[in-house]
């Protein structure tokens, strides 16, 4: 019977359980992951099953290090998600917070695009610390995803996108993410996309502002590889600013859609998005 254990290939005879592994292979495990699951009683392996065993504390070796990071995730996802590109344009409460998520799930290169530097003001809502202030954001969010997962490939692009350069930062994407402010720069990036690249989907948003409900928050198809973020309405205005909760909801949503599409893509069916 073939598994795997801490991501490396063996061969164990049939019948075997994940306690009598640990046994055999790592003693003072305290964890043992079995597809994904802590488990608390033992369990008979099956052919194909992916074990994970965790000493608490210990700091593991490089090597095994990756196979730890992602041994909650769903069996079959960190194969997919590490092969596959994404660019996030704009790195503010949007942008810094969806480069988070898809560091933590492993993907395998990150294109992160944003001209501004920290200011304080960036501090309420975006992934950034007093530290960064000063900071361009390219770097200050490249330093955090770093320490996050150091197995991702961060590129940077310290550039004011237009329609006239975009397509040159972001056209070696498998997914592209618009994560600006502004309306017209949200038109630009997803019109240039849909123009250049019609087979590879883009994550937008529209609508994330305030302190309303969070359930008015939802991911739509506007139209074939065409997704949305929002409630389509909240846009940020005087008497109505950007706040953390409701914009890190929105990210959540955008970095599930990104998600989503790697490992479902064009099967993701209507109404299940987000």
């Amino acid at each position: 019977m073939n598994i795997r254990v801490n991501e490396k290939a063996l061969h164990i005879s049939s019948p075997f359980t994940a306690f009598t592994l640990r046994d055999e292979m790592k003693k003072d495990a305290d964890i043992v992951i079995l597809n994904g699951f802590v488990i608390k009683t033992d369990n008979e392996l099956s052919e194909g099953d992916n074990v994970v065993l965790i000493k608490r504390g210990e700091v593991p070796k490089r090597e095994e290090m990756e196979a730890l990071m992602m041994s909650r995730h769903t069996v079959g996802v960190h194969e997919r998600v590490k092969k596959t590109t994404v660019a996030i344009a704009g790195l503010g409460g949007l942008g810094s917070n969806i480069a988070v998520s898809l560091a933590r799930i492993g993907v395998g290169r990150l294109i992160l695009i944003d001209f501004d530097v920290v200011e304080p003001s960036n501090l309420n809502r975006q992934h950034y610390m007093i530290p960064h202030i000063g900071m361009n954001k390219t770097e200050a969010l490249k330093s955090q995803l770093q320490d996050i997962n150091p197995f991702t490939e961060v590129i940077t692009h310290d550039v004011y996108l237009t329609s006239e350069n975009v397509m040159k930062f972001i056209k070696d994407a498998d997914i592209a993410v618009e994560a600006f402010d502004g309306a017209d720069s949200k038109a630009m990036i997803v019109s240039s996309w849909r123009v250049n690249c019609p087979d590879k989907p883009i994550v937008a948003a529209s609508g994330v502002a305030g302190f309303q409900s969070s359930n008015l928050i939802e991911t739509r198809m506007l139209m074939k590889n065409t997704y949305v973020v929002g409630d389509l309405k909240s846009a940020a205005q005087i008497g109505q600013g950007l706040m953390a909760p409701r914009v890190a909801v929105a990210a959540g949503h955008q970095a599930n859609m990104v998600l989503q599409l790697i490992m479902q893509g064009e099967d993701v069916k209507e109404n299940t998005y987000g």
